[in-house]
């Protein structure tokens, strides 16, 4: 079965930098476009970056510029780099395949002094 696993988050101070992995399993890796989301206290989930499996990326406004996504199809890992991070990064970031819609459990950042 698709199984998707969130490492690395954690408290982090402002201006601080974070690297989330994502490992997967149960499908041809590869093959996928991978994407990350966070969801705040009382705020909708929102789309933080993608990834296709070309290599194609794209990110939310908010992220632009500070975070990089990343994939290792021989690790069957995607990454998320977050530099510069701020208070409103603070969330829980989940993994999330697109094709069939599979989640991760979450990891939560938080960002604070």
């Amino acid at each position: 079965q698709v199984q998707l696993v969130e490492s690395g988050g954690g408290l982090v101070q402002p201006g601080g930098s974070l690297r989330l992995s994502c490992i997967a399993s149960g499908f041809v890796f590869s093959n996928d476009a991978m994407a990350w989301y966070r969801q705040a206290p009382g705020k909708q989930r929102e789309l933080v970056a993608r990834i296709f499996s070309g290599g194609r990326t794209n990110y939310g406004d908010s992220v632009k510029g500070r975070f990089t996504i990343s994939r290792d199809n021989a690790k069957n890992t995607v990454y998320l780099q977050m530099n510069r991070l701020k208070p409103e990064d603070t969330a829980v970031y989940y993994c999330y395949r697109l094709n069939g819609g599979y989640w991760g459990q979450g990891t939560q950042v938080t960002v604070s002094s």
